[in-house]
């Protein structure tokens, strides 16, 4: 039997997207010509991106399978530094359904499109319902919440962590995302409670088509700073239909999640989860080389691209995070074995030159080892998962069309 293993690079869009005039920033900017690779490329190129790193971009492994001839298709943007003719499967994947968020570009990758519109909280003050206020409020055990707005993240602990230290309520908040975050000291509050109270909201909000209940432990003081640490959970919808993952894993093979897949997915279909920060992830990656079994499917998730970077639109720190991935993937290449296949996707793009701090509506690379060199040219998010059923012997269950 052959082995798979499906990477995604959370955020890593490359452009063209035909319906991004329908999607904003800053509530009135469409993301109409936003490419998250294609811009990083170029801002090296301009030494726009010398913080912690220096000249063009560097993905000589990623762009010699195809990475920058998919950036030109999908979007005809120049790639400057990545120029290789390929050697690998390339091309560039479209989404349909109507979000630019993790769950929509995982489930539609899996073959499962979203078949609904997203519930989402306004950006006003307060942001939540009342009665969802007042649940939190009782789960918890306190007199109120903090925050109760749209945020970034890593500014709303810099601006309330202290008050949430001194008072013990939870700071709450939301973004453009259909979500709702859970902010807690992992010592003071505690990170069991914080894990619970987020597993109680989770189906109050499902029921009001928010996708996510996500908990976010930090620590630190108002002395030294407060730092969000790894443990976050994500409280995702269940997918409307089985995934890719259920195929696998209903065949009798084993589904491996990498990262925050296991949350994307409920845990429906998952066999092991490893998670951590991204090298971790990457040492997890690797002895997965190793530990896999034929017929079994690695998913992973490499998310720091999209939430330490994209966010911040910190265009320097995007470019050092792709430059370290790519060098890291010697190890992982040379661990491959007859019939594996690696395919790199992303779910959504996260342009760190753009206006926001928003996801952006991009189409994404789709770049492949094992398959030879090979032009799918621009296919749909679903087909992704389609071919990897395929090169695993299994009938795709859900949409899509193998490109194999």
């Amino acid at each position: 039997m052959n082995r798979a293993f499906l990477i995604v690079l959370d955020s890593a869009g490359c452009g063209g997207a035909p319906d991004a005039h329908k999607f904003f920033n800053d509530k009135t900017v469409p993301d109409t010509g936003s490419n998250t690779l294609a811009h990083i490329a170029q801002a090296c190129a301009e030494g726009r991106a010398e913080d912690g790193r220096s000249g063009p971009l560097k993905m000589p492994n990623l762009d010699g399978l195809g990475l920058g001839a998919a950036i030109r298709l999908a979007s005809n943007d120049e790639t400057p530094g990545l120029n290789a003719t390929p050697h690998g499967l390339w091309g560039a994947a479209q989404e349909v359904s109507n979000g630019k968020d993790t769950p929509s570009g995982h489930w539609e990758i899996a073959g499962v499109p979203v078949p609904w519109d997203w519930g989402y909280f306004p950006d006003t003050q307060p942001a939540f319902p009342e009665d969802l206020t007042r649940k939190i409020c009782e789960i918890a055990g306190v007199d109120g919440i903090l925050g109760n707005k749209h945020a970034s993240g890593t500014q709303i602990i810099e601006d309330l962590g202290a008050e949430h230290v001194r008072t013990g309520k939870p700071i709450v908040y939301t973004s453009v995302d259909s979500v709702i975050q859970i902010a807690a000291h992992e010592e003071t509050f505690g990170l069991d409670r914080l894990i619970s109270l987020c597993e109680d909201i989770a189906p109050i909000v499902h029921k009001m088509q928010v996708g996510r209940a996500i908990a976010r432990p930090f620590v630190g003081s108002e002395a030294e700073g407060f730092k969000r640490t790894t443990n976050r959970r994500d409280f995702a919808m269940t997918p409307p239909k089985p995934t890719l993952c259920d195929w696998v894993h209903d065949a009798g093979r084993k589904v491996h999640a990498i990262g925050k897949i296991g949350d994307i997915f409920a845990h429906r279909g998952i066999d092991t989860l490893k998670k951590g920060a991204d090298a971790e992830l990457m040492e997890h990656l690797v002895a997965s080389m190793d530990s896999a079994q034929d017929g079994d499917l690695v998913f992973a998730n490499f998310v720091e691209f999209d939430s330490q970077y994209g966010h911040r639109r910190d265009v320097s720190g995007y470019a050092r995070a792709l430059e370290w991935f790519d060098a890291e993937l010697p190890r992982v290449f040379d661990k491959m074995r007859d019939g594996d296949v690696l395919i790199f996707t992303a779910d959504h793009g996260n342009d760190p030159t753009w206006v926001g701090t928003d996801h952006t509506r991009e189409r994404v690379p789709v770049i492949g080892a094992g398959l030879g060199a090979k032009e799918i040219g621009i296919c749909g998010f679903s087909d992704i998962g389609a071919s990897v059923a395929a090169h695993l012997g299994l009938d795709a269950r859900g949409a899509g069309k193998s490109f194999l």
